[in-house]
């Protein structure tokens, strides 16, 4: 019962975290209004809020040697809601984007620590299965956040989405301060580990296999938008529908997981997913060389990504962290960056 309250708690953390862009997207055209300025500038918002966390998820991982990982996390979710009070009344669009840069590094702390926490809640079968659960969950984040901030916008000015995200990080600080997360273990600093970690040939293919597949989707999400409606003529939901499709796939397929890896072996689901995902991408470029215009056999095409995903991502990211060892604040750090930097 105390494993589950902790884990409910992780995963406000890791919600709070990835909300951060999701929930302010739809605020960006208010935002340059609001201060007079050219889209391309409000644009920096967001980058300055994705180059924080870059920065955050290494100077977490370096943190976590000399420091508790509770405390860490606490101090970065105090610091996310100040930093979210500080955009909320920002006088210009320099401070905002200033102050974003600051809310990203923070944010950072979340998918640095929470796999460690999970691997020392939990056995190997319920840590995949946590895993599976909390990836579930942080999938629906980008498919709701936008559409709370719709609705935020409808009633009240751009700073509310800021504010909410200051009282939600402000709540799960608290949680964190009250709950038995585990103290890590002292643990020498060493400016090699991260160099011992590409070395690692375990570690490595499981990162890097990870965050190829996760880019994937995300950059076809992020240009789906544009594509659907200027090239395809469609609608924003055509979009929709496609993402309900492929994070429906996501989170059944994630939930199975576990328990395919089971019966079937860990590696031999790695592998399905992997291969899903290749022949859905495959499928997808030979669809617009020969020039398909219907947003739905986009959706059909894109679906089996969403399924990979679910199918791979847990297992193959708690491989991940596994191999990393007593190092797993900078496995988890190292995957997120190959991530992001991949995307980019």
């Amino acid at each position: 019962m105390k494993s589950t309250t902790t884990f409910l708690c992780l995963i406000l953390c890791a919600m709070v975290s990835s909300a951060g862009t999701d929930l302010i997207l739809p605020a960006i055209p208010q935002i340059t209004t609001t201060f007079n300025t050219v889209p391309e500038v409000s644009q920096r918002v967001l980058a300055a809020y994705v180059a924080g966390s870059a920065c955050g998820l290494l100077l977490f991982s370096r943190l976590s040697d000399r420091f508790s990982r509770k405390v860490l996390l606490m101090s970065a979710l105090f610091t996310f809601s100040l930093a979210s009070m500080a955009c909320a009344y920002a006088p210009d669009i320099s401070v905002l984007i200033l102050t974003r840069f600051l809310q990203g590094m923070a944010a950072a702390a979340a998918p640095v620590f929470i796999p460690g926490f999970i691997l020392e809640l939990f056995d190997d079968r319920r840590s995949v299965r946590a895993i599976g659960l909390l990836g579930s969950i942080q999938a629906l984040v980008p498919a709701a956040a936008p559409l709370l901030g719709v609705i935020l916008l409808s009633f009240f000015h751009w700073e509310v989405s800021f504010k909410l995200l200051a009282v939600l990080t402000i709540l799960a600080a608290g949680m964190v301060m009250l709950s038995g997360l585990p103290e890590q273990p002292r643990k020498s600093s060493s400016a090699s580990s991260f160099i011992q970690l590409v070395l690692n040939p375990t570690y490595m293919r499981y990162a890097l296999s990870q965050a190829l597949t996760v880019s994937g989707l995300v950059t076809f999400v992020f240009g789906a938008p544009a594509v659907i409606t200027f090239s395809m003529h469609g609608t924003m939901n055509d979009f929709i529908i496609m993402q309900m499709i492929n994070v429906g796939g996501y989170v059944i397929a994630a939930n199975l997981s576990p328990g395919l890896a089971e019966r079937y072996g860990a590696e031999s689901i790695i592998f399905l997913g992997t291969l899903l995902a290749m022949l859905s991408g495959c499928a997808l470029t030979g669809y617009s060389l020969f020039e398909g215009t219907d947003p739905i056999a986009v959706a059909v095409l894109f679906a089996p990504m969403g399924i990979a995903l679910g199918l791979r991502g847990p297992i193959g990211f708690y491989r991940g962290i596994v191999a990393s060892g007593d190092n797993n604040t900078r496995g988890a750090a190292l995957t997120v960056l190959f991530t992001f930097t991949i995307t980019s």
